[in-house]
C-alpha cells in the first residue's frame, strides 16, 4: 500500500496493555510484558455475578464438595481460551469470521442467534447483579436498581471516548474492589482449610448439584469469551515469521495462566466463603444474593462483611458489562458483516437483559432472582457446544494452520472437554423435558415448542461436528477475502479536465466507489494526486485502532491496493490512507490534517432512522472542513 502523507493520528483507543511495537531485540521480559493485556480483559467476564450466584448456591447447599467444578472448569477455560487465542493468532481470524466462513449462511445464521443468547444470558447476570449491590448498599427497591443499570451503558460510552487507558485503569480497580473485598471476607470467615483440599475430589451428591455444577461450568467457560479472546490477540503487532508467531502463542498462554487462575480465586473464594459462612451451620437453602448478605454481617460480627459484598458485587456487574458490548460487536460483525452504532448495541445488549429481569421481578418477586441467574448460566453452558466445536475444528486443521496445528493430546483434551460438556447439558435438557411432558396436563405443547426446536437445534450441533470434517474452507484462496465489497473497479476516463492538484475520495468498497472515482477524474489530469481514503469501522478497528489485524482489515487493504493499481496503469499518482474508528471523524481529521484542494464521497441517501442505526459521515464532514465537498450521490 501507498505511504500516505498524513500525520498518522494516535489509535482513538488503545490497547489494555502496553501500545507498543514488540520488538525483535527486546528483552524475554519486555516481549513478555508486552503481551499481557487480553486475558484480563477476558477474565473479568469470569468474575460476573452469575459466577457469584452458581458459587454461593453450590457453597452453601454442597458445602466444599464443588471446589474440584471450578478447578475442572478453570482448567477447560485456560486450554479453550488458549484455542482461541491461537486462532486470531495464526489465521488472523476472531470465531465468528472463522465460522461464517466455514458454514452455510442458513447455519451461520443459527450460530449467530445461539451467541446472541448467550450474550443476553451473561448481561442479564450483570443487571441483575448490579441491580442487587446497588439495592443492598442504598436500601431501595430492586426494581428500581434494575432501571438504574441502564446509566451503565453511557458509562461505558464515555469511558470508550475518553480512550482505552482510562478504561484499563477503571477495569483494574474495579477487579481490584473484587479482590480485596474477597480477601477480607475469607480472613473473617476463617474457612477449614483440610475441608478446602477435600473438595477437590469429585463428586456429584445429587442432581440439584449437576444443575449447579452445569450452571459453574456454563458461568467459566463462557461461550462469548471465546469470541472475543480470538479478536483482541489480534492487536500485538509483532513479525509474521515463524519465531513471531510461535512466540506469540506463548506469550499469550502465559497471559491467559496467569488471568483465568486470578479469576479461580475469586470464584473459588465465593464458594468457600459460602461453605464457611452457611453450610457450616446448617444454612442449606442460602441460594438467595440478598440472604448471603444479610446474613454475613450477624455470622462474622463485623458489619463491614456485608459493605464489601455490596461493593465487590456491583464492581463484578460493572467490569464485566465491558465484555458483553465488546463480544456483541464482534459477533455481528463476525456472523453478519452487520456493524452498527456502538450505543445502539449497546443499549440493544441492555434493553434484551433488562426486559426478562423487570418480568421475572413483577411476576414473581424479587426472591426470584437467584434463579434467574443461575437459569442464567445454565444458558451459557448450553451454548457452549456451539462455540467450541466450531472452535477445535478451525485449530485442528493442519491445511490451515500448517505447523500451528494443535498437537494429538491438545486435540484428545479438547474432545474430552467438548463432549463432557455436551454429555452434561444433554442430560440436563433430556431430565428437563421429561419433568415438563410428566407434569403438564397437555404436552402436545411442549412438543411443538420446546421438543421440536430443540432436536433441530440438536442437529444443528451434530453437523457443526461432521461438516468441517468433509468440506473445511476456512481463508481458502476463493474466499479469502469473504466481505461483502466490491471486488473490481470500472472507471471510465473522461474527456474534458478542470484540473485539481490534489484530490482525495472516500471510498467504502461499495458500487457508490465507481461513480465516485469517474467524477473525481473529472476535475483531474496526469498531474492530479489521488489520494484514496477508507476508515475501518469494525468491532476490533473501534475499539484496537491501527493495532487491529482482523478480516475486515485485511480485505480493506487488499482492496485499497486494488484501487491504487487500477489507477496507477492508467497513468495517476496514487496514495492510499487506511484509517480506523468512526469515518465521520478520522476523515475529518485526515482532511483538516492533509493539504488536499478537493474531497469527493458518494452517499446512499439514506436518512433519520438509518442514519440513527448505522451512523452518518456526509453530513458531519461537509460542515467541518476548509476545501470543496463534492457529494456523489448513487
Amino acid at each position: 500500500m501507498g505511504q500516505s502523507s498524513h500525520k498518522k493520528p494516535k489509535p482513538s483507543l488503545e490497547e489494555v496493555y502496553e501500545s507498543v511495537p514488540i520488538h525483535s531485540g527486546s528483552t524475554r521480559w519486555k516481549k513478555l510484558f508486552a503481551f499481557f493485556g487480553p486475558a484480563y480483559l477476558v477474565s473479568v467476564g469470569y468474575m460476573d455475578p452469575g459466577n457469584w450466584a452458581t458459587d454461593i448456591a453450590g457453597g452453601s447447599q454442597f458445602g466444599y464438595k464443588l471446589i474440584w467444578v471450578l478447578l475442572m472448569s478453570n482448567i477447560m477455560a485456560l486450554l479453550l481460551q488458549g484455542l482461541s487465542a491461537r486462532l486470531g493468532i495464526v489465521k488472523q481470524r476472531d470465531l465468528a469470521q472463522a465460522s461464517r466462513e466455514t458454514y452455510p449462511k442458513f447455519v451461520t445464521l443459527i450460530l449467530y442467534f445461539l451467541a446472541e443468547i448467550a450474550i443476553a444470558a451473561t448481561d442479564l447476570a450483570e443487571v441483575l447483579g448490579m441491580a442487587i449491590g446497588i439495592q443492598l448498599l442504598f436500601d431501595i427497591p430492586l426494581i428500581w436498581g434494575v432501571a438504574i443499570t441502564v446509566l451503565d451503558t453511557f458509562l461505558l460510552l464515555f469511558l470508550i471516548n475518553k480512550g482505552m487507558r482510562k478504561m484499563e485503569a477503571f477495569i483494574i480497580f474495579m477487579i481490584g474492589v473484587i479482590g480485596l473485598s474477597f480477601l477480607v471476607e475469607i480472613l473473617l470467615a476463617k474457612p477449614e482449610m483440610s475441608e478446602v483440599v477435600t473438595g477437590l475430589i469429585p463428586s456429584i451428591p445429587d442432581d440439584t448439584a449437576l444443575y449447579i455444577a452445569i450452571g459453574i461450568i456454563g458461568a467459566t467457560v463462557m461461550p462469548h469469551n471465546l469470541y472475543l479472546h480470538s479478536s483482541l490477540v489480534q492487536t500485538r503487532k509483532f513479525e509474521r515469521t515463524r519465531e513471531g508467531i510461535k512466540q506469540a502463542i506463548k506469550h499469550n498462554f502465559i497471559d491467559s495462566l496467569i488471568a483465568l487462575n486470578l479469576a479461580f480465586l475469586v470464584n473459588a473464594a465465593i464458594l468457600i466463603l459460602a461453605a464457611a459462612s452457611f453450610f457450616s451451620i446448617g444454612l442449606y437453602d442460602v441460594a438467595e444474593i440478598q440472604d448471603a448478605y444479610k446474613l454475613l454481617s450477624p455470622l462474622m460480627g463485623n458489619k463491614w462483611a456485608s459493605v464489601l459484598f455490596a461493593l465487590a458485587l456491583i464492581a463484578a456487574g460493572q467490569s464485566s458489562t465491558i465484555t458483553g458490548t465488546l463480544s456483541g460487536q464482534i459477533v455481528m460483525e463476525g456472523y453478519l458483516n452487520l456493524r452498527i452504532q456502538p450505543w445502539v448495541r449497546r443499549i440493544i445488549t441492555r434493553s434484551i437483559a433488562i426486559i426478562p429481569a423487570l418480568i421475572t421481578i413483577l411476576l414473581f418477586g424479587e426472591g426470584a432472582t437467584g434463579e434467574l441467574l443461575v437459569l442464567s448460566q445454565v444458558i451459557l453452558s448450553l451454548q457452549l457446544g456451539f462455540a467450541i466445536i466450531p472452535l477445535i475444528h478451525f485449530v485442528s486443521n493442519k491445511e490451515k494452520m500448517g505447523e500451528f496445528v494443535i498437537k494429538l493430546p491438545t486435540k484428545l483434551a479438547s474432545w474430552v472437554i467438548a463432549s463432557i460438556i455436551i454429555a452434561l447439558n444433554i442430560k440436563l435438557v433430556v431430565d428437563e423435558i421429561s419433568g415438563w411432558l410428566l407434569t403438564s396436563e397437555n404436552p402436545f405443547w411442549i412438543w411443538v415448542f420446546v421438543v421440536t426446536p430443540t432436536i433441530l437445534i440438536f442437529g444443528v450441533l451434530v453437523y457443526i461436528t461432521f461438516k468441517p470434517i468433509f468440506h473445511f474452507t476456512i481463508s481458502g484462496k476463493t474466499n479469502r477475502y469473504s466481505v461483502p465489497h466490491k471486488s473490481s473497479l470500472k472507471v471510465v476516463l473522461p474527456s474534458n479536465y478542470n484540473v485539481f492538484e490534489s484530490i482525495a475520495i472516500a471510498v467504502d468498497f461499495s458500487d457508490a466507489d465507481e461513480r465516485s472515482i469517474t467524477t473525481a477524474l473529472c476535475l483531474a489530469d496526469k498531474s492530479t494526486k489521488i489520494t484514496f481514503i477508507h476508515i475501518v469501522e469494525s468491532a476490533g478497528a473501534f475499539y484496537h485502532g491501527k493495532q487491529v489485524r482482523d478480516l475486515e482489515t485485511s480485505a480493506d487493504k487488499y482492496f485499497l491496493d486494488t484501487y491504487r493499481t487500477s489507477l496507477e496503469e492508467k497513468g495517476y499518482e496514487v496514495e492510499t490512507i487506511l484509517d480506523f474508528g468512526v469515518p465521520r471523524k478520522k476523515i475529518l481529521k485526515i482532511i483538516n490534517d492533509n493539504d488536499f484542494n478537493m474531497l469527493v464521497m458518494g452517499t446512499h441517501g439514506h436518512r433519520t432512522f438509518k442514519d440513527i442505526i448505522f451512523g452518518t459521515t456526509v453530513k458531519n464532514v461537509r460542515h467541518n472542513i476548509k476545501i470543496p465537498l463534492l457529494i456523489v450521490k448513487v
